[in-house]
């Protein structure tokens, strides 16, 4: 099992182990070593979000790569599926996006991407992990972040561009967008505006700390408010990265990535796209969305949280849609890893073709009350070794039965145990909830001196 490698990537606050300088380094020249011992080129892509760290970050990856005698090309400032996408058409051996996602500006964090744009798996983390048990001491720090190729950026673009071309003559749109001062700041706006969409930004001037800061996707309410405001047909907001997308319908009500996968499960199945009839999504996903797909002849499958082991779980069974409740959605016929720029055009599309509303689209999908509660630890012991817990989660289960469903698991990226109840009475999921918590919190949180 990784250990500095989490559900996605490596993630810690920028200048502390493993996300200092000499390990970021390290990490650089391992990569190479890595692509040397399976057989492939010395060609690597990198690819950043807004973050103030982000930079230096950056020239001590590509320093490493270059020091151990690989080549490093920098797309600068992009969404995370761009790298995925660009690492695979233009035969890079490997690429790296430098973020922390929805996380604040202090954290950051390394996803990195093998030679077909998937996220590496757990034998790659663990060899280049090696590099970090003891970087090297004293590397010389060098001023200056590479300089990025802009044309790989207008590729990304031009490439959605390409897919959705004619989009707003069917119907004309008008979005809000909540760029969350992150990687979709530069692109996302003109991107829509070129494809005939009317568009109100938000949140797209990044300063190096403002990402996520109270704007998107998990901090929509503002989103929401400014598309009731502007009467916009749907408003949409990004994570730091743009590898995620959720929803504020035309009323202002928030949506998830479940209402995603509804909605574009039941049109790719109208239009016979949807192979094996099947979803793939986590435990985190509401049993109203597999109620919902089960009556329209869609089976919903669960992976491991994470969208990593969403797509694996694709591949196996032949699958092409998937995604989390936070908003990563998997187009698996167009790019193997969450692309939020590309999930909101799709949105988008079946609102132009159905002509309807966003809260139409979605009415059949009634969501099961849902509680989720994150408890802080201070270590992440298994759950079985502690007989109250094993006690508490069984009694939770015995109580709802067939009629809900409790997940309990820790945070792949933060110090946090994750206890999520659904169920058909919202006052018992909340007491429940409350109790699986509190024995968590007794056992592996951080005591009072």
């Amino acid at each position: 099992m990784a250990k500095y490698f989490g559900t996605d990537g490596i993630r810690a606050k920028a200048g502390e182990f493993p996300l200092d300088y000499d390990s970021v380094y390290a990490l650089g020249r391992a990569l190479v070593s890595l692509a040397e011992e399976e057989g492939l080129a010395r060609k690597f892509l990198v690819g950043r979000d807004t973050r103030e760290s982000g930079a230096w970050l950056e020239t001590a990856f590509v320093h490493g790569i270059r020091d151990a005698g690989g080549t490093a090309l920098c797309a600068g400032v992009v969404p995370t599926s761009a790298v995925s996408l660009l690492v695979k058409r233009h035969g890079f051996s490997a690429g790296a996006v430098i973020s922390a996602s929805h996380n604040p500006y202090f954290d950051n964090g390394i996803k990195i991407f093998s030679s077909r744009g998937w996220k590496i798996d757990d034998g790659w983390e663990t060899r280049l992990e090696r590099s970090l048990v003891s970087p090297p001491k004293k590397v010389e720090r060098r001023g200056g972040a590479p300089d990025p190729l802009p044309e790989l950026a207008v590729e990304y673009r031009d490439h959605l561009k390409s897919k959705f071309d004619g989009l707003a003559a069917r119907t004309p749109l008008k979005v809000v967008l909540d760029c969350a001062n992150g990687a979709s700041s530069g692109l996302a706006p003109d991107l829509f505006r070129e494809l005939g969409i009317r568009v109100e930004a938000m949140a797209c001037q990044p300063d190096g700390r403002n990402i996520n800061a109270g704007c998107g996707s998990l901090h929509a309410e503002g989103l929401a408010r400014r598309v009731v405001e502007t009467g916009a047909d749907l408003g949409i907001a990004f994570d730091g990265d743009a590898d995620r997308a959720m929803w504020a319908d035309e009323r202002g009500r928030l949506l998830n990535g479940d209402h995603t996968l509804f909605v574009q499960a039941v049109q790719m199945k109208a239009g016979g796209r949807l192979k094996t009839d099947t979803v793939v999504a986590t435990p985190m996903s509401n049993l109203g969305l597999e109620k919902a797909l089960e009556k329209m002849g869609i089976r919903l499958v669960r992976a491991a949280v994470g969208d990593r082991f969403v797509l694996e779980k694709m591949a196996a069974l032949g699958a092409n849609l998937g995604g989390e409740q936070s908003g990563h959605t998997i187009f698996l016929d167009d790019c193997p890893t969450g692309d939020g720029l590309l999930t909101a055009l799709k949105m988008l599309e079946v609102l132009a073709e159905r002509g309807g509303r966003m809260s139409e689209l979605v009415r059949e999908f009634i969501e099961f009350p849902q509680v989720l509660v994150n408890v802080p630890v201070i270590r992440k012991t298994d759950f079985s070794e502690f007989p109250e817990i094993t006690d508490t989660l069984a009694m939770v289960r015995e109580t709802l039965k067939n009629s809900g469903r409790v997940d309990l698991r820790y945070s792949g990226t933060e110090p946090l145990a994750r206890v999520m109840v659904e169920g058909e009475d919202k006052a018992q999921v909340e007491e429940l909830a409350r109790r699986m918590a509190a024995v968590l919190a007794r056992h592996l949180g951080r005591r009072e001196p």
